[in-house]
C-alpha cells in the first residue's frame, strides 16, 4: 500500500463517520411567537388587554392599617372589658384591610363596556364589646364583603353599588370620618340610567333595593333616586331626591362646591327629608332607628360643610363641619401627608357632640361630649 492510497482510504473513512453524525442531528423547532401584554391606553393609566380579547384590564387596590382612639362616639375609641376584674375601661380601636379592585372596559357598536368591582377584608376589633356574653373586644377576621359589582353599558348601570344619593354629587368631603351626621345610605343593588350632555350637564336616575333591617324594599316597588348636576370652571351645583318606597317619605339633599383658588375648594351641602311615617303619634321611631334608607340625620333639615387646603405637592388639609336638626354636631379634621408616590398617612381628630334628639350612627356614646383621634398609613396600588 503507497502513500496516495493509505491518504485516499483515511479521506473516504472520515467522509462516512461525518455523513452519519449529519444523519444523527436533531432538529430544533423554531418558536413560537410570545403573545405579550400590550398596553391599554384608551381609559386611562393602568389598563392592559387580556391576551386574546379586545377588553381592557386594571387591577387595583390599597393595603390600610388604622390606629384609633378616644371616646366610642368620636368613632375612633373603642371600649372592652378587664380580662381580670371584668371592669369597662377604653382601648384602642385597630383594623387593618386589604383591598382589592378590579376595572374593566370595550369598546362596542352600543358604547363602552364597563366593569368595577371591589372587594374589602378586614382584621381588627369593634367599636364597642357586645356585652356580658363577649366580655372583652376580641380582635378577629371580619370577614369579606362586596362593597361594588357592577355593569356598565353606555350609561346603564346594573349590580352592586352605592346610592346614587350620596355618589352623584358627592361625599362629604376627604376627611375619614365624614359620617358624624350620617347623611344617606350607602349599600344598595341599582338599576341605574346616568346622561353626560358634554356640556357640563348631567343627570341621573336610579332604582334601588336598600339595605339592611330598615333599608331593603318591602315590595316589588323599588326606592327611586334622581339628580341633576351642572359643572363648571369654578365648581359644581347639583341636587338630588329620593323616594323611600318603604316609608313613602321623600329626602332630598343640594351641593355647590367652588374652588376660589388653586390649591383650595370649598362644599357645602344642606339636607332635608320627611318623617311623618317614621314616627308614630308619640314621637317614638317606628324603624328602630328613627330614620329611613335615604334621611339618616335627626330631626327633617341637617347641612355639612368643609374643604381642602393644599399646602404643597406632598401635604393637604381636610377639615368638615356637620349639624341637624337633633343638634348633633360633628367637627373632623386632618393632615394628610404623601411619604412616597403610593403611600399616605393621614392625621386626623374628631368630635361629636351627642344632641338632644339623636339617631346618630354610634347610639353606643356615653357621653354627650366625645373626642378621638386616628392614624391612617396606606399603600396604594
Amino acid at each position: 500500500m503507497n502513500i496516495k492510497s493509505l491518504l485516499l482510504g483515511s479521506a473516504a473513512a472520515l467522509a462516512a463517520v461525518t455523513g452519519a453524525r449529519a444523519a444523527d442531528a436533531v432538529t430544533v423547532a423554531e418558536p413560537e411567537p410570545a403573545e405579550y401584554v400590550k398596553i391599554c391606553d384608551v381609559y386611562g393609566a393602568g389598563y392592559f388587554y387580556i391576551p386574546g380579547t379586545e377588553t381592557c384590564l386594571r387591577i387595583g387596590g390599597y393595603v390600610r392599617y388604622d390606629i384609633g382612639g378616644g371616646d366610642v362616639g368620636s368613632f375612633d375609641g373603642a371600649k372592652t372589658r378587664d380580662v381580670q376584674d371584668g371592669s369597662d375601661q377604653a382601648t384602642w380601636r385597630k383594623n387593618a384591610r386589604f383591598n382589592l379592585k378590579t376595572w374593566t372596559g370595550q369598546e362596542t357598536e352600543l358604547g363602552t363596556l364597563k366593569t368595577y368591582t371591589e372587594t374589602r377584608i378586614n382584621f381588627g376589633n369593634r367599636n364597642n364589646y357586645s356585652g356580658p356574653d363577649s366580655p372583652q373586644n376580641y380582635a378577629y377576621n371580619k370577614g369579606v364583603t362586596l362593597n361594588f359589582a357592577w355593569i356598565q353599558l353606555g350609561g346603564l348601570r346594573v349590580g352592586k353599588d352605592e346610592s346614587a344619593f350620596d355618589t352623584f354629587i358627592g361625599y362629604a368631603g376627604s376627611v375619614l370620618n365624614d359620617t358624624l351626621v350620617p347623611y344617606g345610605n350607602f349599600d344598595t343593588n341599582v338599576i341605574q340610567y346616568y346622561f353626560d350632555a358634554g356640556n357640563g350637564f348631567s343627570a341621573v336616575v336610579s332604582l334601588e333595593e336598600g339595605s339592611g333591617v330598615v333599608g331593603t324594599i318591602d315590595s316589588y316597588v323599588p326606592h327611586v333616586v334622581g339628580g341633576v348636576k351642572y359643572t363648571h370652571g369654578w365648581g359644581a351645583i347639583s341636587g338630588v331626591v329620593a323616594y323611600d318606597s318603604n316609608y313613602e317619605e321623600v329626602a332630598g339633599k343640594v351641593r355647590l362646591d367652588i374652588k376660589p383658588m388653586d390649591n383650595l375648594s370649598l362644599f357645602i351641602i344642606g339636607g332635608y327629608g320627611t318623617d311623618d311615617n317614621l314616627l308614630d303619634n308619640a314621637n317614638n321611631a317606628i324603624d328602630a332607628s328613627g330614620r329611613g334608607f335615604y334621611k339618616q340625620w335627626s330631626g327633617n333639615w341637617a347641612v355639612w360643610g368643609g374643604g381642602t387646603y393644599t399646602i404643597n405637592e406632598k401635604t393637604s388639609f381636610n377639615a368638615q363641619l356637620s349639624y341637624d336638626e337633633g343638634k348633633n354636631f360633628g367637627v373632623a379634621a386632618n393632615i394628610v401627608y404623601e411619604v412616597v408616590k403610593g403611600l399616605k398617612v393621614t392625621a386626623e381628630v374628631d368630635y361629636l357632640h351627642v344632641g338632644e334628639d339623636t339617631v346618630t350612627n354610634w347610639t353606643n356614646a356615653d357621653k354627650q361630649n366625645n373626642i378621638g383621634g386616628i392614624l391612617r398609613f396606606q399603600r396604594s396600588f
